[in-house]
Parts: C-alpha cells; structure tokens; sequence
C-alpha cells in the first residue's frame, strides 16, 4: 500500500480504504513474475539462532511504524541481511528505481532492523533488463519513509479520497482508471479544460446469464458456470466471462456455485417467472464504510438536489425519445421541457413528486402514437400505463425491461459500495431497491422503453409472445428470451457522452452514474449530473 501512495495517493486511498481492486494485464504479469517469490521457501532464523542463508516471502511487522511487509525474498551476507523485492518492470532511465518501489524496499530494511537484523542497504530485481538496483537505507532515506507512512495514515483517515491526478501519464495503465475516472471528476470539478481521454471499461468480455428453463440448476464445473436439467448440460459458460446471474422461477443454484461466485464478486439475481425482481445475495460490501454513512445522511435527511437532477434526467430524456421518433409530438414535447426547468426551482419533495407524474401522464398519452398499430399495440392507448399484473403486451414488456433495468442497477451499485435499499427520491418500503430506482429514471426512455419500441415496431415480438391469465398478461418463455436478447444489445449499444464526449455504451454508463452518485454523496463532487441525451 505505501507503493501504491507514492505512485499515487488516490489509488492508495481507493485501495486501501475502500477496498477496491480491478485486474488489468500489468497486474495478472505482475502476479506472474511474483508467482515463485509468493512461495514461502526456506528457513530465516533471527539473529543470534544461526546463518540465514535465503529465503522467500517472509512476513514480518513493526510495532514501531505500525506496518507489516512481507519480504519476496531475504538474503544473508556474512552478518547482514538484504531483502529483496521482485519488480516485473525496468528502473528509470538513470537506472535507479522508482520512489514508489524504494519506499518498500526502505520500509523493509526498517522493519528487519527492529527485529534486530543488521540490514545497511536493500535491492530491487526488476524482471524486464534482469536486473539488481540496490537502496542505499541511509538516515535521510529511513526519515524519509516514516514520513511516508505518517502521511499514508492520515490520507486514509480522510473522508474524501484524495484529488485524482491531472493529465498524468500514470492514468493510462492503472487497473483502477475505470473506478478512479481521474478525467471525468476533474472534468466535473472544473480541474480539467479539455475533454477527457475514454476511460477503459472494467471488464469488457463479461456478460450477464439468464437462467430461464424451468427446474434447471446452475452448479460450477472446472471452472465454468454450468446449467444441467434431469442429467442433461444445457449451457456452460467460463467464469471470468460472467458478470451477473439471473435466475427466473423455479431455477436452483448450488451452494459451491455460489462460493465461487462471490469470490469473483458476481451477484446473483432471483426473479419470478413472471420478471418481478425478488432479491439477491452477494459478496460482502466494501469496507468504504463513510460511503454509506452519508447516502444514510441523505436517505434521512433528503436530498432534493440529486433527486431533483435525477427527475430532470428522466424528463429531459422522454422529451428526447418523443421527439426523435415523432416529429408532430410538439405539444407534449413543449410540455415536458417547461416541467424539466420546473424541477430545479422545487423546494420540497411533494413538488417534486407532483412535477413528475405530470411529465409521466403526458409522456405515456404519447407514447402509443410511437409504436405501429400492430396487434400487440392496439390495447396500449385504451389502458395507459399500468401494472401488477400488466393487462396488455406494452406494459408487460415495459414492466420486464424495467425489472431488468433495476437489476443491473442493484448489482452496478452494490459494486459501487452503496445500499440499494436506501434511495434519495424513492422512499424506503419492503423488498423496494429504491436506490437502483432512483438511477433507474433518468435510462427508463434511454434504455427500457427503446428496446420497447425497437422489438415491437421491428416485429421481433409477436401476439404468440404473451398469455393472458385472469387479465394479466405476461411474456411466454419465447418472448422473454427475445426481449433478453434484444435489452442486452440496447446494453451494448454505443453512443457519445455528453458530459464526457468520448463514445462509450449503455452498460458502461450505468457504472459512471452510479460513481458521479457516490462521488456527490461524499462531497467530492458540487452536484448530481444525470445522464441525458440530446
């Protein structure tokens, strides 16, 4: 962690306090170069017992500095000692090492001369040149790094993580840019002028796997995911390729399935046949335990500006999808951007409630003149919006998309580190994730109710798509797969930030706003941005 504080005080903080870590490839051939030193091999007496010779991985700590280290590989010379630490990298280019190399070995060096080693200077093996740098631990130095760690251990005292870096090349490799978003809070803080580099998605290649087949079970197999029924693979799937599992109906899940689950932070999702999104279990939360403290702050106390952003999102974003898909909507489209500016004025919660069920009447009158007049349409403009059951085609699929839309929610905020349960603009009710409610406004028209009209308006859905129980209607196990299929691609669909102008897609997005939340609800950011289109 003092490596990681030199290199740079936020990575430390992001690691070290809130227990974030992302893999990227300069971490999975680091752990590579480390594999045979993390091995614990031979025997480190202490002094007076007898010669150490060598050993690898000793672990040892300091009362004194209140810090531990674990040494990749301690030699003895005559009657000192050398510990030695495996860099996969070079030096610089004047041959010496990094700073944030040379304070472990310094720290090292420190620590084995409290156990009474005779230790007088440390080495640095970086694998790329093979090479031995040798750390000189003289008084300057030794000062040097217990200044280090009295600053390490203020900076995690802190509530706010430390500023990210400006336009530092250091940013471009780092594991954690797509948590960090360096340029995009600097951007928001006005430390940035021009627009920010793309950011590098966390895990490009991992998807979500919907288990629908009824009386299946998901169990783990070599590492892979695996869906059997009655003795039979359905489906197998790599684990590193898995980033959610939802599970609809009567699906079971093995316990060591779920072991391994958690262990690479996957959630899982239970819904109904049906679509309703009925809990999930996963890893436990980060240690980042301020971060729900102050969304408990604003949950109690709360917080009309970031609610009211949020609605002004979701209005502004009707607007937007009225008037690319209808260009003689003008009179509703007049009336959602009056009520938009209206809700930065509210000065109360019941206002705000009032402003946004006037937008949502008047978007849902319109919204049946974007869909074709197909027969799984026909019934939309007589009903309106309605639920639990849905009484025609439209509100089933609405109601899936949005169930849908909740749970990558749920999942992108306990990832975050926050409580899905307590929500800003949502009030708290039994079994309500209104946190993932309240992202959820501001992408109901960008992302549900788009794949709405892309599968009814393309054909993709059919009146065979749904049955009708005592007037309920729901989607048949065909037409859930398409709506799946056809949500995910909406997901992966790629546009340009307005905020940030580089292009990125759907499922991505949903992580930044959840990350500009947090980052408002501890303060380092003025206000809650939502994500709107042109």
């Amino acid at each position: 962690m003092l490596n990681e504080f030199v290199y740079c005080p936020r990575l430390f903080f992001l690691e070290w306090v809130q227990g974030r870590f992302e893999d990227s490839d300069d971490t999975v051939i680091g752990r590579a170069a480390h594999r045979t030193v993390d091995q614990e091999r031979g025997r480190a007496p202490l002094p007076g017992e007898e010669q150490l010779k060598r050993a690898r991985s000793v672990w040892l700590s300091s009362e004194q500095l209140s810090v531990t280290a674990r040494i990749d590989v301690l030699e003895g010379k005559g009657n000192s000692v050398i510990p030695l630490d495996v860099k996969k990298g070079s030096p610089q280019a004047d041959g010496k090492p990094w700073p944030s190399d040379r304070i472990q070995s310094i720290v090292q060096a420190l620590i084995l001369r409290e156990h009474g080693y005779t230790c007088d200077h440390a080495e640095v093996y970086y694998a790329t040149p093979r090479r031995r740098v040798t750390v000189p631990i003289t008084d300057a130095a030794a000062s040097w790094a217990r200044s280090v760690i009295d600053e390490a251990r203020r900076t995690s005292d802190q509530i706010q993580p430390p500023p990210p870096l400006i336009d530092s090349p250091k940013c471009t490799r780092c594991s954690l840019a797509g948590i960090c978003l360096p340029d995009e809070t600097n951007l928001l803080i006005g430390h940035l002028q021009h627009a920010p580099h793309r950011i590098l998605p966390r895990d490009p290649d991992s998807r979500p796997v919907y288990v629908t087949e009824a009386g299946s079970t998901v169990g783990i197999d070599h590492g892979q995911i695996t869906v059997r029924k009655e003795n039979k693979v359905l489906a197998g799937f790599r684990l590193i390729d898995v980033s959610q599992l939802a599970l609809f109906g009567r699906v079971q899940v093995t316990t060591q399935a779920l072991h391994e689950l958690f262990e690479h932070n996957v959630p899982v999702l239970w819904f109904t046949f049906g679509g309703w999104l009925r809990g999930w279990a996963h890893s436990p939360p980060t240690s980042y335990a301020e971060l729900r403290r102050r969304q408990t702050l604003a949950h109690a106390q709360g917080g009309l500006g970031i609610a009211a952003n949020m609605i002004t999102g979701k209005i502004r974003n009707c607007r937007t999808l009225l008037r690319r898909n209808r260009a003689d909507q003008t009179g509703p489209v007049d009336a959602l951007r009056t009520l938009a500016d209206k809700t930065q004025s509210c000065t109360s919660f019941s206002t705000l409630l009032g402003l946004e069920g006037t937008a949502a009447r008047l978007y849902f009158d319109a919204f049946p003149s974007l869909l074709d007049q197909t027969e799984v349409a026909s019934r939309f403009a007589a009903t309106g919006r309605n639920r639990r059951p849905p009484r025609d085609p439209i509100n089933a699929l609405l109601s899936f998309c949005y169930a849908l839309l909740t749970k990558d929610l749920v999942a992108t905020v306990l990832g975050v580190g926050l409580d899905p349960y307590l929500g800003i603009y949502h009030r708290t009710r039994h079994n309500r994730p209104a946190l993932a409610l309240d992202l959820a406004e501001e992408f109901r028209p960008l992302i549900a109710d788009s794949v709405v009209l892309s599968v009814v308006n393309n054909h993709k859905i059919s009146a065979n798509d749904f049955i009708t129980r005592a007037g309920g209607v729901a989607l048949t196990p065909d037409g859930r797969r398409a709506l799946l299929h056809a949500y995910e691609r909406r997901l992966d669909t790629t546009i340009t930030h307005p905020l940030f102008g580089y292009q990125i897609s759907y499922r991505r997005t949903l992580d930044i706003q959840a990350r500009i939340l947090a980052a408002t609800l501890i303060g380092e950011l003025p206000e809650y941005r939502p994500m709107t289109t042109r």
